[in-house]
């Protein structure tokens, strides 16, 4: 039998709602994981990273957990786009973002690299959450693979990106999506572990609101 941890509500309090004082949490994560993917792949490709990778990693990160555990490690919104997922908290700040971790910095035709600046401080993140980054980064951090390659392997393994873009170009992608068939309908008994702790964390979040 799996063994499934269901994250308690305290915990979804601290990391997950901004009247709390402990918001920074997710915003470390969020902040520490593009540095870190930002330093790996520059180190493994000798190139610096491009907004198109990021974008990809991040969106690997996130649904690959949803999957794997009923809860996205950082739990990014994001929009269907072309060149697949791309999250829009990210996006939409791309030209004014600057940490003392990492650099967004502007190209020609509006194309952005990300330049890191520090080490990533990876104590925010679980051992399988470092894993699970490192997995990316070596499957992804390749001078032989383009954004092209990345963009379609978006495409190919993140089910909830397929269903969006199918039902409208551009739409924001649901969490929900990213299981088989409705998960909103399932009796207790065809949930997987997952798909029940994802139900438990959707209706903690839900009821903050």
């Amino acid at each position: 039998m799996t063994n499934f941890k269901i994250i308690d509500i305290e915990t979804i309090k601290l990391t997950h709602y901004p009247k709390n004082p402990m918001v920074a949490y997710r915003e470390e994560k969020i902040k520490n994981a593009i540095c870190y993917f930002a330093a790996e792949h520059t180190k493994r490709t000798r190139k610096p990273l491009h907004q198109t990778f990021l974008y990809k990693y991040l969106a690997f990160l996130d649904f690959e957990s949803l999957s794997d555990t009923g809860q996205p490690v950082l739990d990014l919104k994001y929009k269907a786009m072309e060149r697949g997922p791309v999250p829009v908290e990210i996006y939409s700040k791309r030209k004014d973002l600057k940490t003392d971790c990492f650099e967004f910095k502007e190209l020609e035709d509006d194309k952005f690299i990300i330049i890191p600046k520090g080490r990533p401080n990876l104590e925010y993140f679980s051992s399988y959450e470092i894993q699970k980054m490192s997995r990316l980064i070596e499957i992804y951090a390749d001078v032989f693979v383009k954004a092209s390659d990345i963009s379609e392997a978006s495409h190919q393994s993140i089910k909830a990106w397929r269903e969006a873009w199918k039902k409208q170009k551009n739409s924001m992608i649901d969490y929900d999506t990213q299981f088989s068939g409705d998960i909103k309908n399932k009796s207790k008994k065809e949930l997987t572990p997952p798909e029940e702790h994802y139900l438990i964390y959707k209706s903690l979040e839900e009821a903050f609101h």
